[in-house]
């Protein structure tokens, strides 16, 4: 099972620009064909774009709601995407799978209440949990206490296998599961052996000259058998 994760960046490019780059993003991150794609920082008004761009099915969970209504708040975003950023348009976690993947459970948690941020969970026909987490950038705060929060929730949901991916946003410490990744940006699993911690180079996510987000794409293959 390929797994991949990426905080998307509401769209922009980086450095940041006036239009927005999320459906290239999409499609980029599903081409050839993962099983599970976990996003972060998804805009409100993509929810219902994300199936057609992905041609995968998608699990969507709003962290921070918009301001506006969502096609007005994209409206107003396009001014300059790369300024508003989320301020109308909010943001949502979202777990994209492969058309053959049942969900059999759903959960969602909030972690941190001041910036709302969430840990959304599914549970898989065949007992592969897979959660998908998007911590705070507050030091002060405690990003250790959002991840115990996350670990909770997945572990509620009782899996032989556990993925959870996302962004971070620390250097973790995780008992039980593979290693983290050298940066921000993980996919750890308990109960399954993985392959290798991949980063995508900037070169794979460059279009037309554009870095796309200021987060690199990362992976890893699990062993779901």
């Amino acid at each position: 099972m390929l797994v991949r994760s990426w905080n998307v960046f509401h769209g922009n490019t980086y450095p940041p620009g006036r239009r927005d780059f999320l459906e290239e993003m999409i499609r980029l991150a599903t081409n050839d064909r993962p099983d599970v794609v976990c996003l972060q920082e998804v805009p409100v008004w993509a929810r219902s774009r994300l199936e057609a761009w992905s041609d995968m099915t998608a699990v969507v969970d709003v962290a921070a709601r918009p301001l506006l209504p969502a096609r007005l708040a994209k409206t107003v975003t396009d001014l300059h995407h790369g300024f508003l950023r989320s301020a109308f348009t909010g943001q949502a976690n979202a777990i994209l799978l492969a058309r053959g993947l049942r969900v059999v459970d759903h959960r969602v948690r909030e972690i941190h209440r001041h910036e709302r941020r969430i840990c959304q969970a599914v549970r898989l026909d065949g007992g592969v949990v897979v959660g998908n987490l998007h911590a705070s950038g507050e030091r002060h705060h405690g990003r250790q206490e959002e991840l115990d929060r996350a670990v909770a929730l997945v572990d509620g949901l009782d899996g032989r296998i556990t993925i959870l991916a996302g962004d971070f946003n620390m250097q973790p410490v995780l008992d039980g599961f593979t290693p983290i990744g050298p940066a921000i940006d993980h996919i750890v699993v308990r109960g399954a052996d993985a392959g290798a911690f991949s980063v995508w180079p900037i070169e794979r996510r460059t279009v037309e000259g554009r870095v796309l987000s200021d987060h690199a794409p990362v992976e890893v293959d699990v062993d779901v058998r």
